[in-house]
């Protein structure tokens, strides 16, 4: 177990890991990154120009990227890192082996 987490026989700990870091590419190629613990609700929430101010100018067209596994706070923090990175910098991790989002389209999305 991960210091600080504690079970409580019901699944607590994998619900604490249940959080998603993600990119969405724009029609307009731009690349938004966020985090959610429900990547389908989030994706349908910017199709719908709600949640966040970026899809109130940009209209969203697919999810390219996604690492499950994570608590809110990592999640937070690769947000934070990946964001940092340059364009070219964030088209490498999309085609990277750590790309979850072909598992995402197994189940629906996109």
């Amino acid at each position: 177990m991960k210091p600080g987490l504690r079970g409580d026989g019901y699944g607590k700990i994998d619900r604490m890991m249940d959080w998603s870091v993600y990119i969405i590419q724009c029609t307009n190629d731009s690349l938004y990154t966020g985090i959610t613990n429900n990547i389908q609700r989030r994706f349908s929430q910017h199709l719908n120009r709600r949640g966040a101010k970026f899809f109130r100018a940009h209209s969203p067209k697919r999810v390219v990227y996604v690492e499950n596994g994570h608590t809110r706070s990592s999640a937070s923090r690769r947000e934070v890192a990946i964001k940092k990175h340059t364009r070219i910098g964030k088209l490498h991790l999309i085609l990277s082996g750590i790309n979850e989002v072909h598992r995402q389209k197994l189940n629906g999305i996109q």
